[in-house]
């Protein structure tokens, strides 16, 4: 075998060790507890896990998937498995690019932009802050381009990967969006050989079929229709990293909003070192790519990474944030941009082109060099963001909490103490947390929404939880939370947060558990029903069957198709 013919197995290979170098300490025993990421051992199909409540359908189908799968499969187990998967498919699917893109590249620029693509600031920031299901959807954007040039070139298996990367990416509403959006600049560039407007119409019915979950859920439950809180686009604006504008820190694929959702690196002078080796070593490419541009490919993603680093920069401005306040308020799913750092990721494509394209024709120490630059770029980001990303062990008390509630017959929702959305265990890192309750119980657990951040707060659309919060907080009565459908409370005693005056309300309730960690508490009598009908969640679950078929189908028929043009290749020579 060659070596040309070996660089897509080594460039595999090579992916997954990056991988495993970020995520290494990640992969032991325990669940992902970091931030906005929960995992627990065991979820369930509950309303709020099919986006049937007043709350905003954001981690559908997302929740519905590890409720199925967890049924089997230990669910910290696969949120790993799934994690680990995304980031050596965006080594993989990167260098897979170079050789769809750039057919003469060799090992040596494939290697580059596999670096590139997994070793960068965006993909640190959004492991810290917990956002691992996005990162699916950023690691379908390498696969999303060569599907979709695939399409140009007229060969049918391109639908079929474009189908399994839609679906791949719509873990998540922002992942799915982020491959349409590629999807649709490569395939409706001028020339290829089946009509522009056959194209744009298949990718986008694939974009509405990976999408059917969340825009089913949204349509029924008519969750966040009425429009975000404006204070959350202040809030989630890109972020000027130390001697970096914010210009600089978003071309230098960081600036997310969460100061301290960062590495340790970019939190000093060295964002700015940083930043100048990346960019030098995609700059180096940026004149051999100018001769392609008439490569639909690079001219699709040119213009993307301009609008994903120019666009959110005019966005953290005066006038671009009161445009964003005025857009969540009155456009429907405005909501989706407000973290406008996400929308980077459509420039990593380019990215990596470019870095591959500076090596292209070069000795191989030249790609050698453009990796180990890259590399030190970020030193922080190895061996789990400088130990960041580590497993929690959940106390047994949760799955006691949880086969309580499992053998309970009656109908009811779960508050919980103290209010808020966000912990602090001794068991996870320093950071705050999402309370792993929605996810950890058999039964719906209430919630506002409400974040607070950078010392304020953004309001969420749980309109009943707030309601429920204010009876505990002023010691309402059992027959105030029966009134608005709770069954239970649920008081976690290893985190600090508020209580009020909710000692009164519980001194009335039956006390069905405790211990030092967790206590359980049941409200008697008749309780208000606020389940979603049995017409909704069978609408919703088709809608997930859908989406399931479309990523399983996808992928099974791009295998079959390309194992079929490789045995056509290998007959004709």
């Amino acid at each position: 075998m060659t070596v040309r013919r070996r660089a897509p197995f080594a460039a595999a290979v090579y992916s997954l060790v990056l991988a495993l170098l970020v995520l290494g300490p990640l992969l032991g025993p325990g669940c992902l507890l970091l931030r906005d990421a929960v995992s627990t051992p065991r979820s369930y199909l509950t309303d709020s896990a099919l986006g049937l409540t007043d709350a905003a359908a954001r981690a559908v189908p997302q929740d519905a998937l590890l409720a199925a799968l967890s049924t089997f499969v230990d669910g910290g187990l696969v949120v790993k498995a799934i994690l680990l998967l995304a980031l050596w498919a965006a080594g993989w699917g990167a260098a897979h690019l170079v050789r769809t893109v750039l057919p003469t590249a060799g090992l040596g620029p494939q290697l580059v932009a596999a670096t590139v693509t997994v070793w960068n600031p965006y993909v640190a920031e959004r492991l810290l802050q917990g956002h691992w299901s996005l990162l699916t959807g950023y690691a379908a954007l390498p696969w999303t381009v060569c599907a979709a040039v695939a399409i140009r070139r007229g060969r049918g298996r391109g639908w079929f990967a474009l189908a399994a990367c839609l679906a791949a990416a719509g873990l998540t509403p922002t992942g799915v969006l982020l491959a349409a959006v590629t999807a649709l600049a490569v395939v409706a560039c001028p020339g290829g050989r089946s009509a522009r407007w056959l194209r744009l119409t298949g990718a986008l019915g694939l974009f509405f079929a990976a999408s059917a979950p969340w825009l089913v859920a949204t349509a029924l439950s008519g969750g966040g229709g009425d429009g975000s809180d404006p204070a959350g686009v202040t809030a989630f604006a890109a972020r000027a990293e130390p001697g970096l504008a914010t210009l600089g820190s978003l071309a230098g694929l960081g600036g997310v909003w969460n100061e301290t959702a960062v590495p340790q690196t970019r939190t000093t002078l060295f964002a700015l070192v940083g930043t100048v080796l990346l960019l030098g070593v995609v700059l180096c490419g940026l004149p051999a790519l100018w001769r392609r541009r008439r490569h639909p490919a690079v001219a699709a993603l040119t213009v993307l990474a301009l609008l994903a680093v120019l666009l959110p920069t005019l966005g953290a401005t005066a006038w671009g944030l009161d445009a964003g306040r005025w857009s969540v308020q009155h456009v429907p799913g405005a909501g989706l941009l407000r973290d406008a750092q996400k929308w980077v990721a459509l420039a990593a494509p380019l990215y990596a082109l470019a870095a591959a394209a500076a090596v292209l024709r070069r000795p191989v120490t030249w790609s050698v060099s453009a990796v180990l630059i890259v590399l030190l770029a970020l030193p922080d980001l190895a061996w789990g963001v400088g130990g960041a990303l580590r497993p929690v062990h959940y106390p047994p008390s949760w799955q006691h909490v949880a086969a309580e509630l499992d053998g309970d017959p009656d109908s009811g929702d779960v508050a919980v103490l103290p209010t808020g959305m966000f912990r602090k265990f001794p068991y996870s890192s320093s950071a705050p947390v999402l309370d792993p309750a929605p996810r950890m119980l058999p039964k719906d657990v209430l919630q506002t929404g409400e974040l607070v951040v950078a010392g304020g707060s953004v309001e969420g659309e749980g309109s009943r939880a707030q309601q429920v919060e204010r009876v505990l907080l002023t010691g309402g009565s059992a027959a105030d939370l029966a009134a608005l459908g709770v069954r239970w409370v649920l008081v976690e005693h290893d985190t600090p947060g508020p209580r009020g005056e909710s000692a009164a309300t519980l001194a009335g309730l039956e006390r069905r558990f405790a211990d030092e960690h967790l206590e359980l508490y049941r409200v008697d009598g008749d309780v208000a029903p606020h389940e979603a009908s049995a017409r909704a969640r069978a609408t919703v679950v088709a809608a997930h069957v859908l989406w399931a078929m479309l990523l399983a189908g996808g992928l099974l028929g791009a295998g079959v198709l390309e194992a079929r043009s490789r045995q056509r290749r290998r007959h004709q020579t």
